[in-house]
């Protein structure tokens, strides 16, 4: 059976590298899972709304706990629904959910009345329920993750229907979500997608992975056991293997799962004597984009070849006539080309407004969430404010001016950000358009990086040949050319 994504039935008409979402299919879950670690991880202001919701509601659980009010723990955990929006998982056909409600919610009551990790105060984070708590696995994790966020979801969504030209209609019942001001599950009527007699709720593909980025077995059989190696070694265990030329050799892991048994109690006793393990252990997955990082493009597809995807979005763009006819055309291919070529730094695109005035217009925004690279040094550098990246697209043959430079620059401000492009077909003058561009840095009115169809088809060449990194070359020499 072939499976229909969201963009075609929705008739988006980009592909899932060009999208800010996970592109799911209705009729079959897709094997990703929020990851609430990820989350904790980044710095935007939308994964930061996301912890303190999942933090406020699972500290508000664990009290309950560790109070010992079952009452008021079995209601809260009860909340929890089956989060079949998402389609994502480990479901066989349509999307069922696994769910925690109903006696999973009370058998995970249980399990974190019965943690060690919970009742000494060493489980802090929902993250770590796989590491120390029985029964909860990164699916579990998954949905209650979701149910938590699930409004900050729904929002997501509008606002991701909105940029794509989605009409949303009728109010749907949003399902139960963490109301953090009152201390409970809170539930409304939205507008959302529907397919069929299905609600669906989009997810950032910079908040799923394939497996959680904590995992007790990953943390039991290659951190605790080398410590515990190591520390073996030091004290002269009779564990340590001496070999007939006197030298002596750490313990085998063997004989350490022999007299360190795996159980999550035990992971739990372990940690609370040597923390900086675990710290260590969490430390790891902050740092590094790759393993269980952020997903690239092709982890969603195998067979995809970003470099014969670059050569068709070259095909793409200059097939699109100018002028206002096709400005909506071009406008959709900017958009999806932006999220190509610099997701997972450039999130979250926005729709601002849209105007009908004779030359149809749309302004873009997109988070920063650069950790490294170009939009990384803008703000660290060159001490530019670009929390926010401003996007204005222009698809007729016009010269560039004052005006539309004036347009994208009254746009800016400190806690918006300073930094924007302007993204057009073509001009007589590039130099000249650059001037008027280094003018409006000089005047302290910030910074637009104008690209046409030049720029970008030069952008996507380099990753057609495997040159991807060069990108940011491309755009520090041109940032130099307006601070200069």
């Amino acid at each position: 059976m072939v499976l229909r994504r969201f963009s075609e039935i929705f008739g988006i008409g980009l592909d899932q590298p060009q999208l800010d979402f996970v592109d799911v299919s209705p009729d079959a879950d897709t094997p990703l899972f929020i990851d609430p670690f990820a989350i904790s991880l980044k710095d935007d202001a939308w994964s930061e709304a996301c912890h303190r919701h999942i933090t406020h509601f699972f500290q508000t659980a664990l009290n309950y706990v560790r109070d010992g009010n079952e009452i008021e723990a079995r209601k809260l955990l009860n909340g929890l629904s089956e989060p079949n929006e998402t389609c994502l998982g480990l479901s066989k056909g349509t999307p069922a959910g696994r769910g925690v409600s109903g006696k999973q919610a009370l058998d995970l009551y249980e399990s974190l009345a019965k943690s060690q990790a919970a009742n000494t105060g060493l489980l802090e984070e929902l993250a770590e329920c796989d590491l120390f708590v029985e029964g909860i696995g990164h699916d579990k994790i998954s949905d209650i993750t979701t149910n938590i966020i699930r409004l900050l979801l729904i929002e997501y969504t509008q606002a991701q229907c909105d940029l794509h030209g989605i009409d949303l209609r009728g109010d749907f019942p949003t399902g139960r979500y963490w109301d953090m001001e009152n201390r409970r599950w809170g539930a409304k009527y939205a507008t959302m997608p529907v397919v069929g007699n299905r609600r669906i709720i989009l997810v950032p593909k910079y908040s799923v992975r394939r497996a959680l980025s904590l995992n007790a077995q990953e943390y039991y059989s290659h951190h605790i056991l080398n410590f515990i190696q190591d520390e073996q070694m030091r004290y002269g265990s009779p564990l340590v293997r001496v070999l007939k030329s006197g030298d002596r050799r750490p313990p085998s892991k063997k004989s350490l799962r022999a007299n360190f048994p795996f159980s999550k109690d035990f992971l739990a006793r372990f940690t609370q004597q040597n923390k900086e393990v675990l710290e260590h252990y969490k430390n790891m997955y902050s740092r590094i984009e790759g393993a269980r990082g952020t997903l690239e493009h092709r982890d969603f597809d195998e067979e995809f070849n970003e470099e014969i995807f670059a050569r068709a979005l070259i095909v793409r763009l200059t097939n699109i006539p100018t002028g206002n006819a096709h400005a909506d055309s071009f406008h959709s291919l900017i958009v999806g080309t932006l999220e190509f070529l610099f997701w997972p730094n450039l999130i979250y695109p926005k729709k601002e407004t849209s105007i009908h005035d004779g030359r149809k217009r749309i302004d873009v925004t997109y988070t920063n969430a650069a950790k490294i690279g170009f939009f990384h040094r803008v703000h660290t550098a060159h001490q530019i404010a670009s929390n926010i990246i401003m996007v204005e697209c222009k698809n007729y043959t016009n010269e560039l001016s004052n005006p539309e430079i004036d347009q994208l620059s009254g746009r800016f401000s400190v806690n918006r950000g300073k930094l924007g492009l302007l993204v057009y077909r073509d001009v007589s003058d590039y130099d000249h358009l650059l001037s008027r561009c280094r003018d409006t840095a000089s005047d302290g009115r910030g910074f637009i990086l104008p690209l046409g169809d030049r720029q970008i088809v030069d952008f996507l060449e380099l990753v057609a040949s495997g040159n991807r990194p060069t990108i940011d070359q491309r755009l520090d020499v041109l940032l130099l050319r307006l601070i200069s």
